[in-house]
């Protein structure tokens, strides 16, 4: 037995909490996962793990075992990055989370130049606008906007969007163009809803010392980025959205920017990952990278003067 190996696949059975999904995390049969730690508790004549046909969960004994597995393998890698070239080419499998919108606007079309720097990285990117559980399905990291509520995760803030409101030609010569946020209470609105809790967000609005926070009354709710982009495209409604989404279309003239006196609240975007994992090189290069890219756009670091100006709705 391999006690290196078998303490890796410990860690990922208890992460996930489950053989199947450690197995399939591993990219290993789910037999040999279940036999290395069974070989495990063999050669250390203790109990690890509690087995149910449901759900796996770990002993007393396990769990001061998973503590000390997680100190060595940390150590383990810290020697071997130590002694080789992996700091200057880190290479294997990398996952990573991240929105649907900055995945397709500003993560995606930068990635050559990502890869011609660290050719040897395998990167599985996820793209979706749910909040994933990262050690339960094994991600190694994850771009997340808004205030996080995981005290479990270590988080580095690597930028911020801003968001304003828009809506298209067509829903303006139908229904008029807002010349307030009150005037929005008369008006169809695209709202956008958490898929973890299922609560629709308010839209919010600054204009010096004024702020107005205002539910809004509409008749669809999403909760993916694109979609809702392209619902405010189809004219069922303002929208309000990040601004790198929606700049494309304002330019063209499929969309109109509404109120433009008007300013909502920023969003801070952090990279997250589990804080009791080792920060490997892979990790380390791909997130001082996304600090490198956000820096350099300007629609990623929070600020306004570097944005191009947006053509906006006359006054009706």
């Amino acid at each position: 037995m391999n006690k290196l190996q078998a303490m890796e696949v410990f860690v990922q059975v208890v992460d996930a909490g489950s053989f199947t999904r450690a197995a399939e995390m591993l990219q290993m049969p789910k037999a040999t996962v279940s036999t290395l730690v069974q070989s495990l508790e063999a050669s250390l004549s203790a109990k690890l793990l509690h087995r149910t046909t449901r759900s796996v969960t770990v002993t007393t004994d396990g769990a001061a075992y998973y503590e000390r597995c997680l100190r060595i393998l940390s150590d383990v890698r810290d020697a071997e990055e130590s002694l080789s070239r992996t700091r200057l080419s880190p290479s294997g499998r990398l996952r990573v989370d991240v929105p649907t919108g900055l995945s397709s606007e500003i993560i995606v079309p930068a990635l050559p130049a990502f890869f011609e720097r660290y050719p040897d990285i395998m990167l599985e990117l996820g793209s979706s606008d749910r909040i994933i559980d990262l050690v339960e399905e094994g991600v190694d990291c994850a771009v997340r906007g808004g205030t996080l509520a995981d005290e479990s995760l270590i988080a580095r803030r690597v930028g911020a969007i801003n968001f304003f409101t828009a809506a298209a030609p067509s829903y303006l010569a139908r229904y008029g163009v807002p010349q307030h946020p009150r005037d929005l209470e008369r008006h169809r609105c695209v709202n956008y809803f958490s898929s973890k809790t299922g609560k629709t967000f308010d839209w919010d609005f600054n204009r010096g010392d004024e702020r107005i926070v205002v539910p809004m009354r509409g008749v669809i709710a999403l909760n993916e980025s694109n979609a809702y982009v392209e619902a405010g495209l189809a004219g069922l409604g303002v929208i309000q959205m990040t601004d790198y989404l929606v700049k494309r279309h304002v330019e063209n003239g499929r969309m109109v920017q509404v109120l433009p006196d008007w300013l909502s609240d920023s969003l801070p975007v952090h990279v997250v990952y589990p804080q009791n994992r080792h920060l490997s090189a892979k990790v380390r290069v791909f997130v001082e990278w996304i600090a490198e890219l956000f820096a350099a756009n300007p629609y990623m670091n929070g600020g306004t003067a570097q944005r191009p100006p947006l053509p906006v709705a006359a006054v009706a």
